[in-house]
């Protein structure tokens, strides 16, 4: 018996390297190389259904981090993160509070993107439990690289994949949190929830609020040393 129960863990723990990027992070990595071992990984199955895998990109030695859920569809066709709809949303918000997109880091939690067909179009699919654990390793991966000073999460499924499913962003909006992962971390909306306002007074207004979130950003930036 002991050795059957042996056996079920030793298979419950290859399982589990199996559906994780862990053991695909290089030795001393870089930016440049984690990117390249990205691109293979299949470590869940969203592989199948993306056209590529969407690693972050910025400045190497960027100050600030902005992580969101999931590339769309745009990103999926690019292979680059935040070029679609919300991609415009935020470099729109990003130059209302003074910050220069060439000088941020833009990335994911999940680098593949999940959807579903309705007709012929893509339809966003929010990533699951077993995705975004599968995934983390390579957003731990670019921390571990970059140590930026400001970290940014936008969205739920950001913060929560790093503070855990008790995190309200609605609840904790702006607030400057203590961390490992950085000197400072804040959680505001994902840019594409403005896009979902419902009229474009309410746009208007959830724009406002997330450029508000995006300028104390900036007087972080502007502190660190």
């Amino acid at each position: 018996m002991r050795a059957v129960v042996e056996n079920e863990r030793e298979a419950i723990r290859a399982r589990k390297t199996r559906e994780s990027a862990a053991p695909l992070i290089p030795k001393n990595p870089s930016l440049r190389s984690l990117a390249r071992a990205a691109s293979a990984c299949r470590a869940c199955p969203l592989w199948k259904r993306g056209t590529q895998t969407v690693f972050g990109r910025g400045k190497p030695g960027a100050k600030v981090v902005f992580v969101g859920e999931q590339p769309g569809f745009d990103e999926d066709l690019t292979g680059k993160p935040f070029v679609g709809p919300a991609g415009k949303v935020l470099d729109k918000a990003l130059a209302a509070a003074g910050i220069d997109r060439d000088e941020v880091y833009l990335t994911n939690v999940v680098k593949h993107f999940k959807w579903e067909p309705k007709g012929n179009q893509h339809i966003h699919k929010k990533p699951n439990t077993s995705e975004i654990r599968a995934c983390f390793p390579w957003l731990e991966a670019e921390l571990e690289v970059l140590r930026p000073d400001v970290l940014v999460c936008l969205g739920a499924t950001a913060a929560q994949a790093l503070f855990g499913k008790q995190f309200k962003v609605t609840a904790q909006r702006g607030e400057v949190l203590e961390s490992p992962l950085a000197r400072n971390v804040v959680a505001t909306v994902h840019p594409s929830s403005i896009l979902r306002a419902p009229d474009s007074e309410a746009r208007h207004e959830q724009m406002r609020l997330f450029v508000e979130d995006l300028k104390k950003i900036a007087r972080l930036i502007r502190a660190s040393p």
